[in-house]
């Protein structure tokens, strides 16, 4: 089945004008000036006025759930496609929190498997905030071998919650996820959950400027959870890492600012990305800050972000939407996802002049149309 999309205004993520765009078998087939109609198209979208971008990719969402810090009744439940689908999430990345005990590697995987299933892309990161792993198979390098959708490990580090690792034990970690994905032919990446306290990210530092270790493995995340760790982690983006802003929860100000703020100290947009953290599990405050109960990290933050990045940043789309995009595709080494292109997986974001998101494609198959979800999930 093949379906032609005409007349877009293309962001791909640079701006190509008015294309069309030809679809099959989940893949771009071709991006062109001018396609003409043929009978063996099955269906033509006329996206005249609309802006169309690659499907957005979200590298830490708690596809099963998390939470759990106030007792077994505050973990959340698992996520629903339609979650996902409704903010332009084609691509999502799931993890475990400080709870890998209640919650499994291996229902993760299942999880992750599950979305595949019912229409976009789904991965995962093995182990959870300890140094001391939880993996699926005997250790992490096996994981990255062996099990399709793992595509790096997450720890946790300046966490009252963490291990505490020092620079030597995140290394071995290191080791093992690039060299099972050398294996894999996968990239490899640790994923660090950043907390608050004032060690920041001295370890990472002290990992690529001491044992000078290549940076394009180290992925930390909630880096701006305050702003003394902002800016050390402007450091290490200097330094060639990338680095991701937390819309979600974990922030000192608002996500878009942050990236202004990043672009105006000389940090390259290449380097950045957001994440939504959602899922997670949030205690719910009065209006005199006490607890009443609990609510779950919201998912469709990036995408707001984005849009708060071009309206209230005045940031050219070109440049907002490869945060959401093609940084986040860089870090995970997909090389068919965050771009439209020939080849490129058929993942798609169609908004209005306004930036409203009104249809979504993943994998070829629509999944929104008109602003409202046309796919769900099985038990939606």
């Amino acid at each position: 089945m093949l379906t032609l999309i005409k007349n877009a205004d293309v962001y791909a993520p640079q701006h190509l004008g008015t294309k069309d765009i030809l679809i099959g078998a989940g893949k771009i087939v071709a991006v062109e000036d001018q396609i003409d109609t043929h009978p063996a198209f099955s269906e033509v979208i006329d996206a005249s006025g609309k802006i169309v971008t690659p499907g957005f990719i979200d590298q830490h969402v708690h596809i099963i759930g998390a939470g759990g810090k106030y007792g077994y009744a505050s973990m959340t439940p698992e996520i629903m496609l339609s979650e996902l689908v409704s903010c332009g999430t084609t691509t999502v990345v799931g993890l475990l929190g400080t709870d890998g005990t209640a919650r499994s590697v291996k229902t993760l995987y299942a999880k992750a498997k599950s979305l595949t299933d019912e229409g976009i892309s789904a991965y995962m990161y093995t182990s959870y905030f300890s140094i001391d792993p939880v993996t699926i198979t005997s250790n992490i390098q096996d994981d990255m071998i062996f099990i399709d959708k793992v595509l790096g490990c997450k720890v946790a580090i300046s966490d009252e919650r963490s291990s505490y690792p020092t620079a030597r034990e995140l290394l071995k970690h290191l080791r093992e996820v690039s060299v099972g994905g050398m294996i894999s032919g996968k990239k490899g990446i640790l994923h660090i959950h950043l907390g608050r306290m004032s060690s920041q990210i001295d370890v990472l530092l002290e990992i690529v400027e001491k044992y000078e270790y290549p940076i394009e493995h180290i992925s930390p995340t909630h880096v701006a959870r305050t702003k003394e760790l902002f800016d050390q982690s402007l450091k290490f983006a200097a330094l060639g890492g990338m680095i991701d802003i937390t819309t979600g929860a974990s922030q000192y100000i608002e996500p878009y600012k942050s990236v202004l703020y990043a672009l105006e100290q000389g940090i390259s947009i290449d380097q950045l990305t957001f994440s939504s953290d959602g899922n997670a599990g949030l205690a719910k405050l009065d209006e005199n800050k006490k607890m009443i109960g609990f609510r779950k990290a919201p998912v469709h933050l990036n995408y707001e972000q984005f849009r708060a990045l071009v309206k209230e940043g005045n940031l050219p789309i070109q440049e907002a939407v490869k945060v959401i995009t093609s940084n986040p595709a860089k870090n995970l080494a997909l090389k068919n996802k965050g771009k439209i292109e020939k080849g490129c997986d058929a993942d798609l974001c169609f908004m209005d002049q306004d930036l409203q998101l009104t249809d979504v494609i993943a994998n070829g198959r629509q999944m929104m149309s008109g602003g409202k979800i046309i796919v769900k999930g099985n038990f939606e």
